[in-house]
């Protein structure tokens, strides 16, 4: 018994660093781009699948020859850390759902706890747990879980404090300090009863439009495959490598699964004509969970690459790689949110308003810095571009003193419109990338810009660090941005008046749409990609959002506060369009915010 003990024992140490060495292939390869090593994942999934079954199999022997709990917890841990790896390269929502099952269930099972005290290295790979399984209950929306998780996170650094004085757990307090920070800044964590930031069937297909959808045909019909979300301000708010921005951006680009279709695909992939199951493992923990989280009826989510902090070159390569990568008749969008020039960076660029016209007295100073920006909207002469025109302004994607290497002009941007683009700028520096329009090398892009500034009747709700970008949050939850910019305090108390609210705002949607798809002066730009319901969501939250700020902000103003799309949009939507201010008015009056704005015939 002694010698099968020894052997059950080897067996299992010889599988563990086979897995080891095949995860450390695997780890940092990028997150971008098609055909990344999908091979290596296979053998990896393949190695750690075998190493869970046999730990479970022999779980008694293995215990008598002194396996530690949490030697299990750190190998579901590596399985998690796989199955999350996956989903940041595919955007497959079932990857997602099996890293958090895994996670879970370490957490239930306390596959960490009772160890030793002293044991500095299992403390930090318990630390490390909780960090990963943060992430992944963030992006799942999972917000009980987050509280649950942050207060085990805190109670552990405060343990390490205590128990290894000689240990430097400054990090790690930081990490404490920016999910609570996150938390804070994330609305759903006040406003549970708010609809999801994902496209809902339920929510974001409406009834009344749908025939009108369904029946529209564009000359050309571009399908959305691919995006790339970029976020970078300095002292933004983040946890890990997600910052807030990018987080909205994420979950506004994939499919909110209802749960109640699921069945267990025992083949999902194919590489190179051989299939491979990446769903065997998670069975064996909680095949209920998954069920209740997975919707195999939904289609495919667009992959995203999300690049936290790139260099300028990084973030061109990127985007050079996914392009190339691109299916025939597909289109990429692009969301860049970055300061302008280094010299914007500390400025407060935000109009305090009430809303009315007398408001323009309530201006905050802004720096010099900023005003000689904004003197120029167009950046030409008489409609002809000069070479400088492309390499004036630009975003900034770097530390202090890093130079022009750090500056990303509209110029940079010109040799991807060989393929379709569809490209959101939020910036202080947007308005720079006008110049791209006609600019194109074969594919005219597709452009929403933000505006020069935000808008709030408060003006400390303006501050990125804090809540993120106004025009970013108009475009993936347009009616608590609506009501940060008014003032309005949403709550699950006024869960009814949030109903009506959304309500409001559904039937204005749904004319948009109806009147985008019978325009007859719809530019094809927009048309080729109407058809898809995450970039006709965007284009129509775009609408909105142009609307809400233009009655909001000084008219005198406008220019620096309503953002700007190019090509235009029809007239009939146009802000000053009857259809948009009744709803934009009926909204403001449910909310009884409507004495901030002005509006010029309802």
């Amino acid at each position: 018994m002694a010698e099968e003990g020894d052997v059950v024992s080897k067996t299992f140490r010889a599988l563990v660093e086979s897995a080891d060495r095949k995860f450390a292939r695997v780890r940092d390869f990028p997150s971008y781009g098609r055909a990344q090593g999908q091979h290596y994942f296979q053998k990896v999934f393949k190695a750690y699948m075998r190493l869970w079954k046999y730990q479970q199999e022999h779980r008694t022997e293995l215990v008598k020859a002194g396996l530690n709990r949490w030697e299990i917890g750190e190998i579901a841990g590596r399985i998690g850390q796989l199955y999350f790896g996956q989903y940041t390269r595919t955007s497959e929502a079932r990857f997602l759902v099996e890293a958090y099952v895994f996670y879970e269930a370490i957490l239930k099972r306390r596959y960490f706890e009772g160890c030793k005290v002293k044991d500095l290295g299992v403390r930090f790979k318990e630390l490390r747990f909780y960090a990963r399984f943060l992430l992944v209950s963030l992006i799942l929306n999972r917000t009980q879980t987050v509280k649950v998780v942050v207060e085990k996170l805190k109670a552990l650094v405060d343990n390490c404090n205590a128990n290894f004085r000689e240990t430097n757990f400054k990090e790690w307090k930081l990490v404490v300090q920016e999910i609570v920070r996150f938390m804070n800044a994330d609305t759903t964590f006040a406003i549970a009863s708010a609809r999801p930031f994902r496209y809902s069937a339920i929510f974001d297909c409406h009834p009344n439009s749908v025939q009108y959808v369904a029946r529209f045909h564009a000359k050309k019909v571009l399908k959305f495959r691919d995006a790339i979300l970029m976020s970078y301000h300095r002292n933004e708010v983040k946890f890990a490598e997600l910052t807030l921005d990018a987080y909205r951006m994420l979950q506004c680009l994939e499919w909110e699964s209802s749960g109640s279709f699921y069945q267990k695909h025992q083949a999902e992939t194919k590489e190179n004509g051989v299939v491979v199951d990446y769903s065997g493992t998670s069975g064996l923990i909680d095949m209920k969970l998954v069920a209740d989280m997975t919707d195999p009826t939904l289609p495919p989510n667009p992959r995203k690459a999300i690049l936290y902090r790139p260099s300028v070159t990084h973030l061109i390569a990127v985007m050079a790689t996914i392009c190339e990568e691109l299916p025939p008749e597909s289109v990429i969008l692009v969301y860049l949110s970055a300061s302008g020039k280094p010299s914007h960076i500390n400025a407060s660029p935000v109009e305090s308003s009430g809303g009315s016209k007398r408001t323009t007295k309530n201006k905050l100073t802004s720096h010099n810095s900023l005003e000689q920006n904004f003197s120029s909207p167009e950046p030409h002469i008489n409609g002809k571009k000069g070479f400088s025109d492309y390499y004036d302004d630009y975003l900034w994607l770097g530390s202090k003193g890093n130079g022009g290497s750090s500056n990303l002009y509209p110029g940079d941007i010109i040799p991807f419109t060989r393929r379709p683009l569809f490209l959101v700028i939020d910036s202080d520096s947007s308005h720079a990338f006008k110049v791209l329009h006609g600019a194109e090398r074969g594919e005219k892009a597709a452009l929403l810009l933000s505006p020069f500034r935000p808008m709030f009747k408060d003006p400390f709700s303006a501050d990125i660090t804090q809540n993120g970008s106004q025009f970013t949050f108009f475009l993936t939850a347009p009616l608590q941005a609506f009501c940060q910019m008014t003032g309005f305090a949403l709550s699950d108390s006024d869960i009814e008046v949030l109903k009506n609210a959304e309500n409001i705002l559904s039937t204005a949607f749904s004319k948009w749409e109806v009147i985008l798809c019978k325009s007859l002066s719809l530019d094809l730009v927009w048309a080729q990609v109407l058809s898809d319901p995450f970039l006709r969501r965007l284009i129509i939250r775009f609408i909105f959002c142009r609307a809400v700020l233009s009655a909001f902000c000084p008219p005198e103003e406008s220019e620096q506060y309503v953002p700007v799309c190019l090509p235009q949009l029809p007239n009939s939507l146009s802000p000053k369009a009857e259809v948009v201010q009744s709803s934009v008015s009926q909204l403001a009056n449910h909310l009884n915010v409507a004495d901030g704005f002005h509006f010029d015939n309802t």
